[in-house]
């Protein structure tokens, strides 16, 4: 542990009996703690336990029914607190949808979020832009150029960016609060490493940041104290020296909850189904691999590596100028996701929300939209059997939602993404391309997918998956193909295989490939 034990410090912010309710819904009932100055604190809870709509409180995107938010000893009404006041108050976010420029330099970034330097006839003075911004990237140890364009950047750089946009300014004393919403969702293992010890290094310079994540693995590491909520209430406060992973989950899920895939018997592989002869397209420039019945198979990269366009070219999302791809035997050039679903193969992105589903939609138009043929009787749609197969995919798949007619957006993120799942998994596909299928969700959930679509490979399917969480990689996965530069550089087995191994494998092949 790099932390030192620290004596109690001041409050910095007091949530105080916080209540909302949407549509007779209750998603905080009287949610209440303290996050003391100067220390990193993890708020932490399953998807629907009220967490994500207490940071929204806070920041004033929605308003309370009741309750109190005391930031710095001045105490705010829940009730009408604005975007504003929590500016004013010192609150600082930066959420996991990045709201930073990709197209713009860091300076104009940074500009954007402060002031751009200007001469009296409002003309921007680039030179003074420049050296301002360089001092915001030395003060929080940014490598990096004023002058790069962000979209250049690794992500844990842009990821700081942000955060010092959040920060610029603050001087000694100063009690602004930064609150990070899963700031590591999209980060490699060795990006993580970067941005959390920056985050200890801010810490112990006095800053209070409140972390949210369902990585907890990150709260362990670097957390001075945790709130857990479940079901809209907090049900534990643990302090550094009890945090741990197993106390947590518990803590998360009520109950104790075995790691349900590290158990998993590696599969016994049966006829190879499909099949990957030096692809090429987009990124991917010779890719090969193989993935048989009965077993899941994970393509792992740095981001770039061409992992996700891989899956792509596999659907046909994406144009192969090369190469060849053979689903059971057949080669196969599918014009689109569609052609592809045709002939067994379901496809899931990494972005579900933008490119796969309808948050305005019901549930049951969200699981049956690949599958609304099946319903049409001369031309009649029949709307009965439709909702009843609904009702249910919704209990096989354990989906947990108010019925099968309430918008998908009003579901938490695990359950939508197991929703999105059943769409595909009601067709019985012969192959799954899943693309970060965990990504964003509870742990809780993340092992009922895996169950799903451990269910569905051990009755005879075959999966190729993308995860950029190595240690969720090795106990769900039973091989691995490292792609680096878009080529294939290795494959391993995951019987026995570390996170460790395999991000030594990653990065060993990133050097050779520099």
């Amino acid at each position: 542990m790099l932390r030192a034990q620290r004596a109690a410090r001041p409050t910095a912010v007091r949530i105080d009996g916080i209540v909302k309710s949407f549509g007779g819904a209750c998603a905080a009932d009287g949610i209440s703690f303290e996050i003391e100055r100067g220390t990193i604190h993890a708020l932490l809870g399953g998807n629907g336990s009220g967490k994500s709509t207490t940071i929204k409180i806070l920041a004033g995107v929605y308003q309370a029914d009741a309750g109190a938010i005391e930031v710095a000893g001045v105490r705010h009404d829940a009730r009408t607190f604005s975007p504003r006041q929590a500016w004013d108050a010192g609150l600082r976010f930066v959420h996991q949808q990045q709201t930073t420029f990709a197209d713009l330099t860091i300076a104009e970034n940074l500009a954007i979020g402060h002031r751009f330097e200007t001469s009296a006839g409002g003309r921007v003075r680039w030179r003074a832009q420049h050296r301002r911004a360089q001092q915001v990237l030395d003060q929080f140890g940014i490598d990096a150029d004023p002058r790069d364009e962000l979209a250049h950047c690794g992500i844990a750089t842009q990821t700081m960016v942000a955060i010092a946009r959040a920060l610029q300014g603050v001087e000694q004393g100063d009690e602004r609060v930064l609150v990070l919403d899963e700031p590591t969702a999209p980060l490699p293992p060795g990006e993580v490493r970067l941005l959390l010890a920056a985050l200890r290094r801010f810490s112990r310079d006095g800053q209070t940041i409140l972390y949210v994540t369902h990585r907890l693995g990150e709260v362990v590491e670097i957390a001075d104290q945790a709130t857990v909520l479940r079901d809209g209430s907090v049900v534990g406060r643990l302090d550094e020296g009890e945090i741990d992973h197993d106390r947590l989950v518990e803590l998360i899920m009520g109950k104790r909850v075995q790691a349900v895939l590290s158990q998993h018997t590696r599969a016994r592989r049966g006829d190879v189904l499909l099949e990957c002869d030096d692809v090429v397209g987009g990124p991917v420039r010779g890719a090969s691999l193989s993935v048989s019945a009965g077993e899941v198979v994970a393509v792992a990269g740095l981001l770039g590596s061409g992992r996700s366009s891989l899956l792509r070219l596999v659907a046909g999302d994406l144009r192969r100028e090369a190469g060849a791809i053979r689903l059971a035997g057949q080669p196969v050039d599918f014009s689109g996701p569609r052609h592809a679903t045709d002939a067994g193969v379901a496809y899931s992105p990494e972005d579900r929300l933008a490119s796969a589903a309808f948050l305005d939609l019901s549930v049951r138009d969200n699981i049956g939209i690949a599958s609304v043929g099946d319903y049409f009787r001369r031309g009649i749609l029949n709307h009965r059997a439709e909702r009843r197969d609904a009702r249910r995919l919704l209990s096989e798949f354990w989906v947990k939602a108010a019925s099968t007619e309430v918008p998908l957006s009003t579901m938490s993120g695990g359950n939508q993404q197991k929703a999105l799942l059943v769409r595909w998994l009601r067709l019985h596909p012969r192959l799954l391309l899943l693309d970060e299928p965990t990504q964003g969700v509870d742990v809780g959930a993340r092992a009922e997918i895996w169950q799903l679509v451990r269910n569905a490979v051990d009755a005879g399917a075959a999966a190729l998956v993308v995860l950029s969480d190595f240690e969720e990689l090795v106990e769900v996965c039973d091989r691995v193909v490292v792609l680096s530069a878009g080529r294939t550089v290795a494959e391993l087995d995951c019987d026995g295989l570390s996170d460790g191994v395999l991000e030594h494998a990653v990065l060993s092949a990133e050097r050779a490939a520099a």
